[in-house]
């Protein structure tokens, strides 16, 4: 097996950017950024300013971030699945300067962008057209300004250096209007540590090579893409996570970290054998999860496939990555994420604040210590609400163990109260996803007259499976206690998703709960 520093490396590239067929060297990236810098900061774009991005995962993504850092303003990711009014709210909240977007993505959002913000749009490239069968009609630039040739135009930006700042990732908005998480410039120091941070969290360094497959949109893949950009050798990006042509880009860049979520876990283990073997994926090192709880049958098949290179933090855009655990440990503690990571302060608390006595659940409060400090852009009152003496909690609940290790049971809003009990949907779709023929699951609260809520579970089979309520019921009653199964159980297809496999159980819920008089 080759390790990192072997010289074998593949012919495609040996320092820089890949997407698709495409290859930009280290000096031709830094050369871009540079030159958008400079464009940026002619058009006005300053410190504590905004560029909105947005675009699927691509190259210019990252020139425009980086420019974006390296003037000391903020690349404010959008999710490209947004509709033209909640795209239109993140435009005005953050108050951007620039748009920078796909050229597809762009079309159709005249009404949603203000007559006098500057768009740059990027002519979207094959291998996203093939991902998404977008019809090459919609991928040209024109009539609005074409982001090549006004990177074109460009002197590099020979400015001053600046605090680095980070992007400002809007959250999912589950509980009303998403809010911009603005994380003050690091200091020399703090970026020091982040830096030292982010290269044993991800497994960079010399002779790292890494993939992409989750959207930039998102937390945590942006922050690693954007520090694989420095870090390390190679960075791939993946349009679109497809199992298959996942394996096939680790074996052929010989990938040696990942950041991955635990859907993509489960659509590979759900590949014939005879498939998953048909790859050489032995380059890999070191593969972190995070974002979502992986359900444990789902990550000890992956250890068994893998081997001890499978870590998890936990974590949140608020909080950066609270506690760690390696395979070895999860194997010894199954279902765990890991204890406090350096630097980390990590609490369970009640309602009122107090600490709770060990092994009991409450609600999980942390910090990084040096992590740079935020607000929520323009919501100056809702970091209050989510802050305990200097410790931040995203509303998961959860306990601590013995040995200082974090079990998590559900999110707090997430949690369904039945006849005075509280149940966590999380468990339940764990055991859901055992169940042979079911791709995915999503189990939440409606409303009930008897018990206040009753469980719901919407069930998505695989392609070509029939799946009945009944046999799902049967399968849980075997798995999990009687009260848990759901009392109400529909199978449909297509269950609406985030590409990092998050499932938008606001979606699913609000017909439910739009005559119940209660806020969900």
């Amino acid at each position: 097996m080759a390790t990192a520093t072997e010289t074998n490396t593949p012919p495609d590239l040996a320092n820089g950017l890949i997407s698709g067929d495409r290859l930009l060297s280290r000096e031709a990236l830094e050369a871009d950024v540079a030159r958008a810098a400079a464009g940026f900061a002619a058009s006005g774009l300053g410190q504590g300013d905004c560029v909105a991005i947005l675009m699927r995962n691509d190259i210019a993504y990252l020139v425009a971030s980086l420019a974006a850092i390296r003037l000391g303003a903020y690349a404010v990711p959008l999710n490209w699945h947004f509709k033209a009014d909640e795209i239109a709210f993140i435009l005005a909240d953050c108050g951007a300067k620039l748009l920078v977007a796909h050229a597809d993505l762009v079309a159709g959002l005249d009404d949603a962008i203000a007559a006098g913000l500057m768009r740059l749009i990027v002519r979207t490239p094959p291998e996203v057209v093939d991902a998404f069968a977008i019809p090459t009609a919609h991928t040209s630039p024109a009539p609005h300004e074409d982001w090549d040739a006004w990177l074109a135009r460009q002197s590099p930006y020979t400015g001053p250096a600046v605090p680095p700042t980070q992007s400002m990732i809007y959250t999912s908005g589950t509980t009303g209007r998403p809010k911009g998480v603005r994380r003050n410039p690091a200091t020399a120091e703090q970026e020091k540590a982040i830096a030292t941070n982010r290269r044993e969290l991800y497994g960079f360094g010399p002779g790292a090579r890494t993939l992409m497959p989750g959207p930039l949109y998102h937390s945590a893949p942006n922050g690693f893409a954007l520090r694989a950009v420095s870090q390390t050798d190679v960075l791939v990006l993946m349009p679109k996570f497809e199992p298959e042509a996942f394996l096939a880009l680790v074996e052929k860049h010989r990938i040696t970290a990942l950041f991955m979520v635990p859907t993509m876990f489960v659509r590979l283990l759900k590949l014939p054998t005879a498939v998953r073997q048909r790859y050489d994926i032995s380059s890999l090192k070191f593969v972190m999860h995070a974002a979502a709880p992986c359900p444990p049958d789902v990550k000890r098949q992956m250890i068994e496939w893998w081997g001890l290179i499978v870590q998890e933090f936990y974590g949140a855009t608020e909080l950066g990555a609270a506690t760690v655990i390696r395979a070895e440990e999860w194997l010894r503690k199954p279902g765990s994420v890991g204890r406090a990571a350096p630097g980390a302060t990590l609490r369970i608390l009640d309602d009122n604040g107090r600490e709770v006595p060990q092994g009991s659940i409450g609600e999980v409060f942390a910090r990084l210590d040096y992590y740079p400090d935020f607000d929520y852009h323009n919501s100056p009152d809702a970091r209050a609400e989510i802050e305990r003496d200097g410790l931040i909690t995203c509303g998961d609940m959860g306990y601590i163990d013995t040995e200082g290790y974090l079990f998590l049971c559900d999110r707090k809003r997430d949690m369904v109260i039945s006849g005075g009990v509280n149940i966590y949907p999380a468990e339940i779709e764990a055991a859901a996803i055992g169940m042979p023929g079911v791709k995915d699951c999503a189990v939440f609260g409606i409303p009930d007259a008897e018990f206040g809520e009753a469980l719901m579970a919407i069930v998505e089979p695989m392609p070509g499976v029939t799946l009945v309520p009944d046999a799902v019921r049967a399968f849980l009653s075997q798995a999990i206690a009687g009260y848990k199964v759901p009392r109400r159980i529909e199978i449909q297809n297509g269950l609406p998703r985030e590409d990092s496999g998050k499932i938008f159980k606001r979606r699913l819920r609000e017909p439910y709960w739009q005559d119940a008089g209660r806020k969900i």
